[in-house]
């Protein structure tokens, strides 16, 4: 049964750096993981007998601006609904705010269009890592 909380501090950061490593994001190391949560301000965990298997973050004003990263579930535990609910989790600690951004990576967009998100016109970034330039920027 997939459970959901909101604690980071009952989260092992070896566990998140397992998923993020198991979906093939390599760079982020502990000290990382533990420094992109705590500059983030809303958190949403799924877990499968007290095991993390997926999680997500935003950053927000709690009322006018939230993003939201790093919606990542471990492979094994895909396909089953959990990155809906996290979605349905962090939109629901996130539902005064006036506007809510959210960061994709390719090929997931038709996912997030199901649960309400639309293309944002204009929309600007920088990178600082060349492929995510050539993927991400015109």
């Amino acid at each position: 049964m997939i459970e959901i909380h909101h604690d980071f501090s009952k989260v092992s950061l070896n566990q998140l750096e397992v998923i993020y490593k198991a979906v093939g994001w390599e760079k982020h190391t502990e000290a990382i993981i533990e420094q992109v949560f705590e500059a983030s301000n809303v958190y949403v965990f799924a877990t499968v007998k007290g095991e993390v298997v997926g999680f997500s973050r935003a950053i927000t004003d709690h009322v006018f601006n939230a993003a939201i990263y790093d919606v990542v579930v471990h492979p094994k535990f895909q396909r089953n609904g959990i990155a809906k609910r996290i979605i349905e989790s962090l939109l629901n600690q996130l539902k005064q705010v006036s506007c809510v951004h959210l960061i994709s990576t390719k090929r997931n967009e038709g996912f997030y269009r199901k649960l309400g998100f639309k293309k944002m016109e204009p929309s600007m970034a920088r990178y600082l890592n060349s492929n995510l330039i050539e993927d991400y920027l015109e």
